[in-house]
């Protein structure tokens, strides 16, 4: 993939906006009472980086977890997998799952099972795309910053084939917007 065919779609500026949003919006809803923020590597990273910083609590835990369901390239594989699990207990916690793209919504729905199973308080998800159009599997994020319908996009955390996580803003390849 070209970079110099890539055009912005979400602006940092834009970004920056949004997430300030819902981390104000987080913050509300979890008011007077500890959150475990759980970021999904490696695609959440920024914007995890960013939400936690815009939810202005003191008793705000990290923790990261990894899966995935994409091998090299665009496609998703349809399976996921564990590969870096929590540091922590969430039995009896209230716990927000901050994730890159929700797509087809299998790896979302897994993580939810899986965290699920282990008796948090209160489980909720952030997203920072959230692909309705794309959808396999019954998932609602409880916060998304940005809806599209389809496209590849990258930038922000989002690669292509482990390259371009480091733009500052969310392209999508120059042909997607004609």
């Amino acid at each position: 993939m070209d970079i110099s065919r890539l055009v912005p779609l979400f602006t940092r500026e834009a970004i920056a906006a949004r997430v300030a949003e819902m981390g104000a919006q987080i913050a509300r809803d979890f008011q007077g009472e500890p959150l475990v923020a759980v970021c999904v590597l490696r695609g959440a990273f920024m914007f995890y980086a960013d939400l936690v910083r815009a939810i202005p609590k003191d008793d705000l835990y990290v923790d990261f977890i990894r899966v995935s369901s994409y091998g090299a390239g665009t496609e998703s594989s349809g399976q996921v997998k564990l590969h870096l699990d929590l540091s922590r207990d969430i039995e009896g916690k209230n716990v927000l799952v901050v994730e890159d793209v929700a797509d087809t919504g299998r790896s979302l729905r897994f993580l939810l099972d899986l965290l699920g199973a282990r008796k948090p308080k209160r489980l909720a998800c952030a997203v920072l795309v959230d692909k309705r159009a794309r959808r396999e599997v019954e998932v609602e994020p409880d916060y998304a910053g940005f809806a599209m319908d389809d496209g590849f996009i990258v930038g922000y955390g989002l690669d292509y084939d482990g390259k371009m996580r480091n733009l500052p803003e969310i392209r999508v390849p120059e042909q997607e917007l004609r």
